[in-house]
């Protein structure tokens, strides 16, 4: 109980100092990590079911379709770490598909909501053991010792990925790799280059669910930072930036306004933005070159038939 306390004291200065860091700059920004709160995971969940959000159904028909060849690629006896674990859906297929997996250990800043989490894997794998470590998967942390150290293999659906910047993104790699160990596997979801039009939809959907999510960030820091946004003045907006090959997510201004958080004030222009996420998509040769640079080996690539996504599953060099 002391470690969860003291992990939320951590999370909240480290949430105060971005935000306050982020909102301070020419081009303001938040890092898209704080969106997941207990109602921004929740909305999360809801936009994964979207008929214009094709990356789950089609991620979660690749690892049905392909779930034995995973599971065989993993090994038997594996510890599963899962990265940004989230409601952990896609994480019952690979469960399920794995011949006695010895450790279930999702890995999520959002601790409330882990605790739901375990407590499906728990109901729908009783006799699978779990361990819940909450960290921030985006900054460096250790796997505590008491997780057993081999075999390892990473999961890290949802093309999570692509919501770094080609900087974290290979630290997160390099990470994944050392926590494995040299005999370590992974399973990473990539969502690859397609048209315009098809990305807009997926990121502004029709019924306003990710404009909720988006928008739910200003809620957050006005409960934890004693913020006095208001939510009606901002709108959501998702753009292509051709030249990161990366949908934009902002929170637009809508008119001129001073914001107070944490006893800092804020002034925003009409039309201002404030950058909330951003969403890389990838080509399959561009991706593997990346992986290889950071320690891992390309063995396998599982797609769908339209080549929307693809499954990567990586060897770690020795």
């Amino acid at each position: 109980m002391l470690d969860v306390v003291e992990s939320k004291l951590g999370q909240y200065e480290a949430f105060r100092a971005d935000v306050l860091e982020g909102l301070a700059q020419r081009q303001k920004t938040l890092p898209a990590r704080w969106l997941y709160d207990q109602r921004g995971s929740e909305l999360f969940e809801e936009i994964t079911r979207l008929d214009e959000y094709y990356l789950t159904r089609t991620e979660t028909a690749i690892l049905r379709r392909h779930a034995g060849e995973m599971a065989a690629f993993l090994g038997e006896g594996v510890t599963l770490l899962e990265y940004g674990a989230g409601a952990a859906i896609k994480s019952e297929i690979l469960l399920d598909a794995i011949h006695a997996p010895r450790l279930y250990a999702p890995i999520d800043i959002a601790a409330d909501f882990l605790a739901q989490t375990m407590a499906r894997i728990r109901d729908r794998f009783p006799e699978l053991p779990t361990r819940a470590i909450i960290a921030d998967f985006t900054a460096d942390f250790d796997i505590p010792p008491d997780i057993p150290k081999a075999p390892r293999a990473a999961f890290f659906p949802g093309s999570t990925i692509g919501n770094l910047g080609p900087s974290d993104a290979a630290a997160l790699l390099r990470r994944m790799r050392r926590h494995v160990g040299a005999r370590g596997r992974a399973i990473i979801g990539v969502d690859l280059r397609k048209d315009v039009e098809t990305l807009i939809a997926a990121y502004d959907d029709k019924r306003g669910v990710t404009a909720e999510f988006n928008l739910n960030l200003l809620a957050r820091i006005n409960r934890e930072l004693e913020g006095d946004f208001r939510n009606e003045a901002f709108a959501h907006e998702a753009r292509w930036n051709e030249r990161e090959s990366a949908i934009e997510m902002h929170l637009v201004s809508l008119r001129p306004q001073v914001v107070s958080v944490a006893g800092m004030s804020f002034a925003f222009a009409d039309g201002e933005t404030i950058h909330t996420e951003s969403c890389r998509k990838f080509e399959v040769a561009g991706f593997s070159d990346a992986a290889q640079s950071c320690g891992w080996r390309v063995e396998k690539i599982w797609t769908d038939p339209a080549g929307l996504f693809a499954v990567f599953g990586l060897a770690a060099k020795r």
